[in-house]
């Protein structure tokens, strides 16, 4: 993933994050906006300590 496109993934992971959860729906939705895979947001979020919650497919 490029430096860019990495940075935006991380500003709108703590943006939409509440306290260090983000819900899945948010995650996918994050996705969706930055044109990644939810993986790349699935190891951002691990990178900087914001777990996934609520789970809608059991991928996290």
């Amino acid at each position: 993933m490029e430096h860019g496109k990495e940075n935006e993934l991380k500003e709108r992971i703590l943006f939409e994050a509440e306290g260090l959860k983000l819900p899945c729906k948010k995650a996918f939705g994050i996705a969706s906006e930055v044109n990644c895979s939810i993986g790349d947001v699935g190891k951002k979020c691990n990178e900087t300590g914001i777990k996934i919650v609520a789970c809608q497919l059991g991928c996290f």
